[in-house]
């Protein structure tokens, strides 16, 4: 019976290692196929890295697989219809006025120059360090 791997970065790397040593690729091998160090793909198959879509889509293609092999281990896709759907988790922007408001801001960031633009990101960098050092003085 096909398996869904989608519950932690241990069954991602483990299901990255059996379908590398199917193909009887080392951890060289993939470095030379993806680009990906070597023990990079070591700390991924022990479940000590969780990777990022991009990353397996390297190992996609560095194990010539289609990217949906890496979560799962059946012939064909899997039926969407036995996949649960994620829950919503409410983002700011997802309601009218915040919408709104940030289809405001957008149009006057794009209005900004380089300058003012790169000015403007680096306030907004120091306020979230304060912010951070902030919360984690209230922590201790």
């Amino acid at each position: 019976m096909p398996r869904v791997y989608a519950k932690s970065a241990m069954l991602i790397g483990e299901r990255i290692r059996e379908l590398r040593e199917s193909k009887n690729l080392s951890q060289g091998d993939i470095q030379k196929r993806a680009g990906l160090i070597r023990c990079y793909t070591s700390r991924i198959e022990n479940g000590h890295t969780v990777p990022s879509i991009e990353t397996l889509e390297k190992y996609a293609r560095a194990l010539e697989v289609p990217l949906y092999r890496l979560f799962y281990d059946g012939a064909a896709p899997p039926n969407n219809s036995s996949l649960s759907p994620a829950p919503h988790v409410h983002e700011w922007g997802d309601d009218g006025k915040e919408r709104r408001e940030l289809r405001k801001f957008a149009r006057a960031f794009a209005r900004l120059d380089n300058r003012d633009r790169s000015l403007l990101l680096e306030a907004a960098k120091a306020m979230a360090r304060r912010r951070s050092s902030a919360r984690s003085r209230a922590a201790h």
